[in-house]
C-alpha cells in the first residue's frame, strides 16, 4: 500500500509535513485512485485526508513557576545571579538610608545637641547624598565641632 504521492500532494496542499498527513482507513481505495491535486482537494473537503495538529510545548510548568515567583518563592541561593547590592532595589535602599539619617538629625535637634541652623545645613547635605550613613553624619559633626556641650552617642 504505497500512498507516497498522495501524501506528498496532501502535504503540499495543507502546507504541512508528510509525517502529519493522515488518511481515513475506510476510504483507502478512494485515496489510492486520486492522483491529481484536484482529487486530493476533494478528499480533504470530505475529511478523508487531514493534517494531524502540531505538537506544542506545554506552558503549564512555566506558568506554575511564574505564579510561585510572584508569591516570592524560588528565591533561594541557587536562583541568585547578582550580588546582594545588585539584587536590592536602589530606591528602597535610598529610602531606608535617608529616613535613618533624618531621624538622627531630628533627635539631635530636639535634644538641642545641634543648632537649628546646623540642622538645616546637615539636612540639605543628607538630602544631596553627601552622607553615607548615620555614622558618617556623626563623624562630620565631630570634625566640624558642631556638637554642643553633650558627649557623643
Amino acid at each position: 500500500m504505497n500512498l507516497n504521492v498522495q501524501k506528498r500532494l496532501a502535504a503540499d496542499i495543507l502546507k504541512g509535513s508528510k509525517n502529519r498527513v493522515r488518511f481515513d482507513t475506510g476510504r483507502i481505495e478512494e485515496i489510492k485512485e486520486s492522483i491529481t491535486k484536484a482529487d486530493i482537494r476533494g478528499l480533504i473537503q470530505d475529511n478523508a485526508i487531514w493534517l494531524k495538529p502540531k505538537k506544542g510545548v506545554s506552558r503549564s510548568r512555566a506558568k506554575k513557576r511564574s505564579r510561585q515567583v510572584k508569591k516570592g518563592l524560588r528565591r533561594g541561593m541557587g536562583s541568585r545571579k547578582g550580588t546582594a547590592n545588585a539584587r536590592y532595589d536602589k530606591k528602597r535602599k535610598w529610602i531606608n538610608k535617608i529616613r535613618a539619617q533624618r531621624k538622627l538629625l531630628k533627635e539631635l535637634k530636639n535634644k538641642k545637641k545641634i543648632s537649628d541652623k546646623d540642622y538645616r545645613k546637615l539636612y540639605t547635605k543628607s538630602k544631596g547624598g553627601f552622607f553615607r550613613s548615620r555614622r558618617h553624619i556623626r563623624l562630620y559633626i565631630n570634625e566640624k565641632g558642631l556638637l554642643k556641650n553633650v558627649k557623643q552617642n
